[in-house]
């Protein structure tokens, strides 16, 4: 087993990466001086993960929507306890998440990390799933189900991706549908488990006050070897138009609130995507900026609030850029934001506020490296998105004003561009 160190080539840090001879690819951060330690035990499986097969299969499975989110519940029990009570006698705060493309299962602690890892380790490789606690759990992701679809927030953001995207099953929701949770079964379970839960698709990433001979040792004991099973994921072909350029939904909410998206063109070289995914980072500073005058204009007038902001929504086949917040007149946004992205085609970037807002950016990323928990998140996230550890750090230094321009230009026209409104009840 060979430790290998990477390096930021623009910061100096680094962090220890393990190919281990489980399959699994670890990585450490040593941070002496801190006082917590994080830990993050991911797959590269989310809810787009639909259709996939492996070495041997002659047909693609195709598994109901929301069976990955259904997974990561259900893995929290075992045949003698729940995780949490294991947890609860180390004092650590575990918890898990999946999202569209990953699903990952994390502690945090200040004392007890070799005791608190081991749980990880073992509990995630250890599935414990019967007709029984399947249908238990139907009934409870149904509830939560329910909860989302009355949630705003929730709301206006699916619709949006369901009218940007004809057939990737990102515009669909990460927990499912009430109808397709009732198809998933024990079996089916074991079968997505042991298919994307095999350790050459995983990621262990560990920071903080911490001994990787000790992390690496734990590993050995803990970790079951397994043979890579040639795993094939695939998408639906999406075309570039988006469905619809607009959609409204009333609630009782007592402010509108909206997302306006640009459906990007993704890229699939590592290198490419993360260059587009900076530029288009930078672009979001820009013009969100408080010295941007399309959003002076708009916080003067009274059209935004504190609320809006902007993102970069990316992952395997999609990409978008969305600005969302609370507004009644989202039609007055939506224009400015049009005439905006215009202008700088016209002007050019303004080459002082593109350095500004580099620099910013980088620095932002600069201070993460001091958070042990910021740390394990890049370590897993980068990997797991095909990234190297500090890809995006380095990539800041060349990335230009040109590059930014040539976003713009390629990816933020009118023609792909979706507002999703969720109005007052009653206006």
């Amino acid at each position: 087993m060979k430790k290998e160190i990477i390096k930021s080539r623009l910061t100096g840090d680094n962090c220890i990466h393990v190919k281990h001879s489980s399959g699994l690819d670890i990585y450490i951060r040593e941070m002496s001086g801190f006082s917590n330690v994080r830990a993050l035990f991911g797959t590269k499986y989310g809810s787009v993960n639909t259709m996939f097969r492996t070495t041997g299969d002659t047909e693609y499975t195709t598994v109901p929507e929301g069976i990955a989110h259904f997974l990561e519940h259900k893995l929290f029990e075992n045949e003698e306890c729940g995780v949490f009570e294991l947890y609860a006698k180390t004092g650590a705060m575990c918890n898990a998440f999946t999202s569209f493309d990953k699903t990952c299962y994390l502690f945090s602690c200040s004392k007890n990390y070799t005791e608190n890892l081991k749980i990880l380790l073992d509990f995630v490789q250890n599935p414990y799933f019967t007709p029984e606690n399947v249908e238990k759990e139907q009934g409870i992701i149904g509830q939560e189900i329910q909860m989302t679809n009355d949630n705003p927030e929730w709301r206006v953001f699916f619709n949006m991706l369901n009218s940007m995207y004809h057939n990737h099953p990102v515009k669909i929701d990460i927990a499912g549908t009430a109808e397709s949770i009732a198809e998933i079964d024990a079996d089916l379970l074991y079968k997505c488990y042991n298919t994307f839960y095999n350790l050459n698709n995983m990621v262990l990433a560990i920071a903080g006050n911490i001994s990787a001979d000790e992390v690496l040792a734990i590993c050995d004991e803990h970790l079951k070897p397994c043979e890579d099973n040639g795993l094939e994921t695939v998408f639906p072909d999406e075309p570039d138009s988006v469905v619809r350029h607009e959609i409204r939904e009333t609630q009782p909410i007592g402010i509108p609130i909206f997302h306006l998206g640009y459906k990007c063109t993704p890229v699939t070289d590592s290198k490419e995507k993360v260059k587009k995914y900076v530029s288009a980072s930078i672009t979001a500073g820009i013009v969100c900026s408080e010295s941007n005058e399309m959003y002076s204009n708009l916080l003067n007038n009274g059209i935004i609030n504190s609320s809006f902001s902007c993102e970069v929504f990316s992952g395997e086949g999609y990409m978008a850029f969305i600005f969302s917040g609370e507004s009644s007149r989202p039609d007055d946004i939506r224009t400015a934001v049009i005439n905006e992205f215009a202008r700088i085609l016209k002007d050019g970037v303004c080459e002082k506020v593109f350095r500004r807002m580099k620099k910013s950016a980088y620095g932002a990323l600069i201070r993460q490296l001091n958070n042990v928990t910021a740390v394990a998140g890049m370590m897993m996230n980068n990997t797991l998105n095909g990234f190297g550890v500090y890809d995006i750090i380095d990539t800041f230094s060349e990335i230009t004003s040109e590059d930014v321009y040539n976003f713009i230009k390629s990816d933020l026209t009118e023609d792909k561009l979706v507002l999703s409104v969720i109005e007052k009840a009653g206006d």
